[in-house]
């Protein structure tokens, strides 16, 4: 059965209108396995509001042809600066405009329509169960045919995605484009967890939050263009969620070619 709703989890989903790869993505379209096309920002919202934990879904942009989008389909909206850097800036930016008190922010980013409801679930999860964990986020072990693309787009100069390695108590060490730990040739097949894929989806407490907003921006943050890294950076806290690789590849709208390939997966597990 799924957990209730929860008046003290608040999910956040930011869209902002200037990608430097794809201007104005989250107005981009997408078709659903019912033949329906939507905005980007609406399958986000959407992803959002099946967050059974989640008593409110609002959506922070910067842009005002956005918000005029999103409450055309039913969404709450809060306005935020264009000067934040990053969606965890941008996700302090709306709980400071919404002035309300919660326990548990959640950043379910906008170009993220295929996040399962249960990685949000297993966030909430370890954040409960450890009232002192300032941050959570997804990590996933890589199956044998992921990691060697993984080493394969590496080699090739590509970045196939971000990595992370933790400790013992479940607590990220470092987040990296490169792929960590290192796994020699010979043991790609057989030890593909020892690589975790870090899914970018977060769970914060509100003083985290507070906390990431007043920090300027770290030089490994910079260096690997990982927004995580500030909270590393600071000895802030980022547990890991372990959970298992969903029944679809996470793809993210980044560039206009990534949007058939998310829509043959919606088509494939008649995702609407």
């Amino acid at each position: 059965m799924p957990a209730p709703a929860d008046p003290r989890v608040l999910v956040v989903v930011p869209a902002r209108f200037a990608s430097s790869r794809f201007p104005g993505k989250p107005l981009a379209l997408l078709r659903g396995a019912d033949g329906a096309q939507r905005p980007l920002v609406e399958r986000s919202w959407r992803a959002a509001c099946r967050v059974s934990e989640a008593a409110r879904v609002v959506i922070a942009t910067d842009c005002d042809e956005i918000a005029t989008c999103a409450r055309g389909f039913g969404a709450e909206v809060v306005m935020t600066p264009q000067h934040c850097r990053n969606g965890t800036e941008r996700c302090a930016a709306a709980l400071a405009a919404l002035g309300e008190e919660v326990e548990i922010v959640v950043n379910l980013q906008g170009d993220a329509p295929l996040t399962p409801p249960a990685l949000v679930s297993a966030l909430i999860g370890r954040m409960r169960a450890d009232p002192t964990l300032p941050v959570c986020t997804p990590a996933l072990p890589c199956t044998p045919t992921m990691l060697r693309a993984l080493v394969e787009d590496q080699a090739a100069g590509r970045v196939g995605g971000t990595t992370v390695v933790f400790d013992a108590a479940g607590d990220a060490l470092y987040f990296s484009k490169r792929v960590i730990p290192f796994v020699p040739q010979n043991a790609l097949a057989e030890r593909p967890g020892a690589v975790h894929l870090h899914a970018g989806l977060y769970a914060y407490r509100p003083a985290a939050l507070a906390a990431y907003a007043a920090l300027p921006p770290s030089p490994l943050e910079e260096l690997e263009g990982l927004e995580q890294l500030r909270f590393l950076d600071a000895g802030i806290r980022v547990g890991l969620a372990v959970c298992p690789m969903p029944a679809w590849d996470l793809v993210e709208l980044n560039n206009p070619g990534d949007a058939p390939v998310i829509e043959a997966i919606m088509a494939a597990h008649g995702l609407e």
